[in-house]
């Protein structure tokens, strides 16, 4: 999120982190579904628990099914009416049941056996799309096709998302540049991932491609900042690192404000010693 990109995941995914992490609260703003595996009651039973803010809610391959995903978004958006709902056509009969005014088009760009481009790119103009998968080239060239001027003046779609899971699946061995994916060396999967969302965003960025507000701005930052660092170290600055301060216990209190401890125990025994109060309690 620090980078600028909405934190995601698949409905039968949870996010990867330990019991050490007791510092990070990552917002779930994506929720995509198990294509491979579709089962609308299970997903909504998970879009209940998470509620993301956007979530694809499953792929159309007949009429049948696009009018079964439009009568369920009409029903979320009754009840949560600032979440935004993704259909995938795959089949031609899709457009003429989905509705533009409550669903956004998914664009397939990965591995779907059945790419937009199967359907045609002229078919998403004039709708709201969010490209689903394929490297940032691939989706660059997409949105040139969705949005470029064209013959018979269509209107351009209006691409207001794309997620990619690549840096996640290649961060064991190498990371994305626009010049083609690079063997990672001694960096950690970690560090890999992040290089890669470093030059995806530098990338989109240079072709005018990145929306202006980012979502640490609209949910704050995943991990508190302490004002100060209360714990005994081995020597040197108490926290040299993202991944110490995100194994840290911050708290905050009156007169002292946000305090960060090395454990939880020294964080119980330094509130007694000192009498801290706290502001949550």
């Amino acid at each position: 999120m620090k980078l600028g990109y909405l934190p995601g995941n698949r409905e039968d995914s949870n996010y990867q982190l330990s019991e050490e992490h007791v510092n990070v609260d990552i917002f779930e703003g994506f929720m995509d579904n198990d294509y491979e595996d579709p089962d609308l009651d299970r997903f909504l039973e998970e879009w209940r628990e998470r509620r993301p803010q956007v979530a694809v809610i499953g792929d159309a391959y007949t009429r049948e099914e696009a009018e079964r995903y439009q009568q369920v978004i009409d029903e979320l958006v009754d009840e949560f009416p600032y979440r935004r709902f993704i259909v995938a056509p795959k089949c031609q009969e899709a457009f003429d049941v989905l509705d533009p005014e409550s669903t956004t088009l998914g664009y397939a760009n990965g591995d779907s056996p059945i790419q937009a481009e199967d359907l045609g790119p002229a078919k998403f103009r004039d709708w709201d799309v969010h490209l689903l998968g394929g490297n940032p080239h691939e989706a660059y060239n997409a949105i040139q096709k969705l949005t470029q001027p064209t013959l018979d003046d269509s209107n351009p779609a209006n691409v207001v998302g794309y997620d990619c899971n690549l840096p996640l699946r290649m961060a064991h061995w190498e990371y994305w540049t626009p010049e083609g994916w690079q063997d990672n060396g001694s960096m950690t999967p970690r560090e890999t991932a992040r290089r890669s969302y470093e030059e995806i965003k530098s990338f989109l960025q240079e072709r005018e491609i990145w929306p202006e507000t980012e979502p640490v701005e609209l949910y704050g930052e995943p991990t508190e900042e302490p004002d100060e660092y209360l714990w005994m170290d081995d020597g040197g600055d108490p926290i040299t690192s993202l991944e110490e301060l995100e194994k840290a216990y911050v708290d905050e209190y009156e007169d002292k404000g946000k305090l960060a401890f090395r454990s939880e125990s020294q964080k119980k025994f330094t509130e007694y010693r000192e009498g801290l109060i706290n502001r949550k309690a």
